[in-house]
């Protein structure tokens, strides 16, 4: 999500190199988004599942890369259990 005011937002964007989906949250920091998610710093990390569960909050880097290889891991493991079940 983004809270940056909208004339700043495809600068802000540029400037991040943020190549994923982005939700912008009206221009502060208590926008609708922020609040519903009880966000109060930035930037914020929430990691979900193929469940859209939140898995993994505030990781970076190394860790980052780990959380979203279990969890790719652990659809493909569903994945392949429903498929023995003629699921």
């Amino acid at each position: 999500m983004n809270s940056d005011p909208k004339d700043k937002l495809k600068e802000a964007i540029a400037k991040e190199t943020i190549t994923w989906r982005s939700f912008w949250d009206g221009g502060d920091t208590s926008g609708p988004i922020a609040t519903a998610w009880n966000v109060h710093g930035w930037p914020t990390i929430y990691v979900l599942d193929h469940k859209g569960v939140i898995r993994f909050k505030n990781v970076r880097g190394e860790a980052m890369d780990k959380a979203v290889d279990q969890l790719l891991d652990e659809m493909q493991k569903e994945a392949e259990g429903a498929q023995k079940n003629g699921e």
